[in-house]
């Protein structure tokens, strides 16, 4: 095996299309979990409109789950030693109330 071919070994092509990378936005997570399972969806909340739908949902194995849990805290310690704390305000009740809505 030459040395090209053993470094191309434990690597993952990866190939994002253009509407994934896009991304979906969301402001709410619903994460539920099985014996098997963690299942996240990822929700998109609109000022003034109570209905909400589910953008994205997410399904992964409990141990992917934890890797994935200590990827996101790695991430988030490098970003706060980058541009500071991020602050967690107090989370309003759900249904969210974003306020007075506008009429026509």
């Amino acid at each position: 095996m030459s040395e090209k071919d053993s470094s191309k070994q434990g690597q993952i092509n990866i190939e994002l299309d253009e509407k994934v990378a896009e991304g979906t936005y969301s402001n709410l997570a619903i994460i539920n979990h099985s014996v098997s399972e963690f299942v996240v969806d990822f929700i998109s909340m609109m000022p003034g409109n109570p209905k909400a739908k589910v953008k994205s949902r997410i399904i992964l194995t409990p141990q992917h789950a934890k890797r994935f849990l200590k990827a996101l805290n790695d991430n988030v310690k490098r970003f706060e030693n980058a541009h500071g704390e991020i602050k967690d305000y107090e989370q309003p009740p759900i249904p969210l109330n974003f306020g007075p809505t506008g009429e026509a």
